[in-house]
């Protein structure tokens, strides 16, 4: 039954790809950013907690330090990103048609960096030193002298934030080049870093026996720190762009005040922001596993519901192409997922 679903996928995914090609490679690429987030967020939160020590981050190590193991596959999956960058980042398009008419179009004095780093040889080899620094950073937290070292631990978080940043813009951001922000890798790691924590929370209200109160506590606490910050970051990129009004800055919010995505924008806003706070807010909240693995899950669907929202109006398919693509793409990581997970539920029952 599994293989026949592994087949049925692929066999729709390579349909996608044929039929509509720039469609389905931004709902594949919106997946892949999700379950990387989902990933080497937690494992940066495994770092913190080994900077900072704690009840807390015993209840989550294992899990998260065990999905860290599957990063090269993930790496791997980024492949056909690659072969298809054409249609879906306007540069390499034009770049392989031998002309830069969307650089000429930017007026400011970045303009010429833009153009040499959006190069489609140089993006191909960030990327794939992007993917390896962080398949490295995966393995490397397996090994038993490093799994809880604070000097490794610090590294780490260094080196990851500084290539989801520029990941995140070579990546989501020159999907439309003419508009630039400099919080947008921040606010990408943010996010990462939020959903790796839902994810671990939501982990944790499933063991059994579950972890005492306390931990729940710092753990629905660490879960609001990361909800504010998402939040702070998203409004004050909004709040300058909008307050300055410049035209290749606005560009990027424009496209998402139409054909729906306003209304996308007011459910991140409600359920990103604050419904969360106001229920994490409430100390005998955190302290509900119940409540507190519902929050987690909900904050997980509407995490891959932003990253959509960064990712799909900067292209030019309608609601319909997204209707199929994003459950196709969604479905097909979450299969490889489910098999990825009762892998290492099977070699852990081994140990």
């Amino acid at each position: 039954m599994k293989t026949a679903g592994m087949i049925v996928l692929a066999v729709l995914c390579i349909a996608g790809w044929w039929f509509a090609r720039t469609a389905f490679l931004a709902a594949y690429l919106a997946a892949w950013w999700f379950c990387s987030g989902l990933v080497m967020g937690g494992l940066a939160n495994v770092w913190v907690h080994n900077l900072t020590g704690g009840t807390w981050g015993e209840a989550i190590r294992a899990p998260l330090l065990g999905n860290a193991r599957h990063m090269w596959l993930l790496a791997v999956l980024f492949l056909p990103l690659l072969f298809g960058m054409q249609d879906l980042y306007p540069w390499a398009l034009h770049a392989a048609n031998g002309s830069q008419r969307w650089a000429g179009e930017l007026q400011v004095k970045s303009a010429g960096f833009k153009s040499a780093w959006l190069t489609p040889w140089f993006f191909i080899l960030r990327s794939v030193a992007y993917l390896l620094v962080w398949s490295l950073l995966g393995h490397l937290s397996q090994r038993v002298a490093l799994q809880r070292s604070p000097r490794f631990s610090a590294a780490a978080l260094i080196v990851y934030g500084l290539t989801v940043s520029l990941a995140a813009v070579d990546w989501i951001m020159s999907l439309m080049p003419l508009w630039y922000s400099s919080v947008f890798g921040l606010l990408a790691g943010t996010g990462q870093m939020l959903s790796g924590m839902a994810l671990a929370v939501l982990l944790a209200t499933r063991r059994h026996p579950l972890p005492a109160a306390m931990v729940f506590r710092d753990l629905g606490n660490l879960l609001l720190m990361y909800v504010m910050t998402w939040a702070y970051l998203a409004f004050t990129q909004f709040l300058i762009i909008w307050s300055a009004n410049l035209p290749h800055e606005i560009v990027w919010y424009v496209a998402r005040m139409h054909g729906g995505w306003l209304l996308i924008a007011w459910l991140l806003a409600l359920f990103h922001f604050f419904l969360p706070l106001l229920i994490l807010l409430f100390r005998h909240a955190k302290e509900a596993p119940l409540l507190l693995g519902w929050l987690a899950a909900g904050l997980l669907v509407v995490h891959l519901l932003d990253v959509c929202w960064m990712i799909l109006p900067s292209l030019s398919p309608g609601w319909m192409q997204w209707a199929w693509s994003v459950p196709l793409a969604v479905l097909a990581f979450g299969m490889a997922a489910w098999i990825a997970m009762n892998r290492q539920a099977v070699e852990a029952g081994h140990v």
